[in-house]
């Protein structure tokens, strides 16, 4: 017979975590590189979510399963559900995620937006019991301003500094000549919303300081393009009774993807090791 702490020790026998992306674009497929070195016996890559299963991805680990719709979640056993394939996918895949995954992460936060998909994803989570997960992206780690936003906050900004080449394709190359510019020059001023919503590929990012802060229409956002720079980097500043904070982080660029950063990655490994881990840190 097991005595009581024997009991308990194998009660709390980890399996590996299971864990599927939808995506395996630049991000993800960074993640899962690193995972691979990191946590090989902890976490278990067991499926990737696409639109196209037949198209060829390079990077893919051996035995993953490729699948094409919401309802083949269904039998996988996952634990975790990481979206890493842009703002649409969150509305495509993110119910069933809820559905039949512990949690869903959530990287294109800029779905968050829509409050209508905002509403419906949190219903699903509260009906199901799963979890939503906001990683902390580029920014790497918000829990000190997500601590002041306990008392009351008076304002939260926040500037996205990036290099011409990183905002190509995007509304700003309509606002300036991305490809003359001398000098650090802002085109963008307004709401984490109206940022998130027209730049959802490069301004991600600041609907996870207006989660953690004052929320997406007070958080104010500057976009900028500066030449003199070869890192991304975000400037976040927040004053309330809690005192005064001012954040800056320079990010190297993602080999694959300018728009985003090496952090965004990183960010979504410690997630995911901090879910298999005995200290969380």
């Amino acid at each position: 017979m097991l005595s009581q702490a024997g009991a308990r020790k194998s009660s709390r026998t980890k399996r590996p975590l299971r864990l599927c992306f939808v995506g395996w674009g630049a991000i993800a497929s960074r993640v899962g590189e690193l995972l691979a070195d990191r946590q090989p016996e902890t976490v278990e890559i067991v499926a990737v979510a696409v639109r196209d299963a037949d198209r060829e991805r390079a990077g893919l680990p051996e035995g993953i399963r490729l699948i094409s719709s919401p309802e083949e979640f269904a039998g996988l056993d996952l634990d975790m559900v990481i979206e890493a394939a842009g703002r649409p996918a969150v509305a495509i895949w993110g119910e069933a995620a809820l559905r039949h995954a512990g949690s869903f992460v959530v990287s294109s936060t800029s779905a968050f937006t829509d409050e209508a998909l905002l509403g419906l994803l949190l219903a699903v989570a509260d009906e199901t019991g799963s979890r939503i997960l906001v990683p902390s992206g580029a920014l790497g780690d918000l829990g000190a301003l997500a601590a002041a936003s306990v008392l009351p906050l008076d304002e939260v900004s926040h500037a996205i500094v990036k290099p011409p080449r990183a905002w190509s394709g995007t509304k700003a190359a309509d606002l300036v000549d991305l490809d003359k510019l001398t000098q650090r020059t802002e085109f963008f001023s307004g709401s984490a919303r109206e940022a998130a919503a027209s730049f959802p590929q490069n301004a991600n990012v600041a609907v996870i300081t207006a989660l953690s802060g004052i929320g997406l229409d007070r958080t104010r956002v500057v976009l900028v393009a500066d030449p003199g720079i070869s890192r991304n980097v975000h400037e976040i500043s927040a004053f309330g009774a809690f005192g005064k904070l001012d954040l800056r982080f320079e990010n190297e660029q993602l080999k694959t993807n300018p728009k985003s950063s090496e952090m965004t990655a990183l960010s979504l490994v410690r997630l995911v090791e901090n879910s298999v881990a005995t200290l969380i840190r």
